[in-house]
Order: structure tokens, then sequence, then C-alpha cells
């Protein structure tokens, strides 16, 4: 997996993959907050996640040291307003990632089926994206600069 982003990294002039990282959550939660339109890269998905779930966990445990934990349960002040503030632009970006593998954004639908629908979309969101333009975009991985398109339409 580390020659893929030392090869990517280099393919887009990115020297470090922590500021990568870092790109594809600020994209995601400033430039894209509400954008169910065009598509998201496997990266863009899942960089995202990661950075929301790091700054949940910091959160909680902020949450811990200072008593702001509200009742008997985990959720604490800080981290349910987090929780709010990301919840819009994380449906977003999971819309556009359905988008790069050329599913409607309604197939978000299929986790209400136990257990079956939970595994098929986690093995959707994991799956490479269309090669090519499709019904909802450009593809992401074309040779230009990927954090200029990410979340953009096929005009």
């Amino acid at each position: 997996m580390g020659f893929f982003f030392k090869k990517y990294s280099k393919k887009v002039g990115i020297k470090n993959n922590n500021k990568f990282m870092i790109e594809c959550y600020k994209k995601v939660v400033f430039e894209n907050y509400a954008n169910f339109n065009g598509r998201a890269r496997r990266s863009e998905y899942w960089y995202y996640n990661l950075v929301s779930i790091i700054i949940s966990i910091i959160l909680a445990i902020v949450d811990y040291f200072t008593g702001s934990v509200i009742g008997a349960g985990d959720l604490g002040i800080l981290r349910g307003l987090y929780s709010l503030l990301v919840l819009l632009p994380g449906l977003a970006v999971m819309i556009r990632r359905l988008h790069d593998i050329g599913k409607s954004g309604w197939f978000i639908l299929v986790l209400f089926i136990p257990i079956a629908g939970i595994i098929w979309f986690v093995i959707s969101l994991c799956t490479e994206g269309d090669s090519g333009s499709n019904q909802y975009g450009a593809d992401p991985k074309d040779e230009f600069d990927e954090m200029e398109e990410i979340g953009k339409e096929l005009v």
C-alpha cells in the first residue's frame, strides 16, 4: 500500500501523505459541505472518515477530562456538537462515493437491510470507481490536479 501512496503523491505533487489526508478532509468539510453532486475517490472518502474518527476520539478524551459527558453515556458535549457538524458533509461524501461507482445516492438506503445491506455497502465503498466519465461526472482519478476536481459535476 505504501507503494501506491508514494506513486500517487509524486503524481499530484504532494510530498507528505498526512498533508494529503488533511487536504481531503478540508475539501470535504469546508469546500463541499453539502455538495451531493459529482464523484468522490476512495481516498477522499476514507481519509475524511479517518480524520473525523481521530477528531472524535480527541474530543471524547477532552469531554471526559473536562467532565462534560452527558448522562451515563459516552457522548460528551464537544463530541456531540462535532458529530452534528460533520453529519451533512459525511452524507455528502458518501453519496459522491456511490456516484463514483455508478450508483445513485439512494443506494444509501440499503443500510436499512440488516447485515447483508451493511456488508454490501462497505464492499461498495471499497470498490474502485468507474473509469472515465459516468452519469455523475468526470473521473476524479484523471491525470489533472485531483484536489481541484473533487465534488465537481460533469458539465
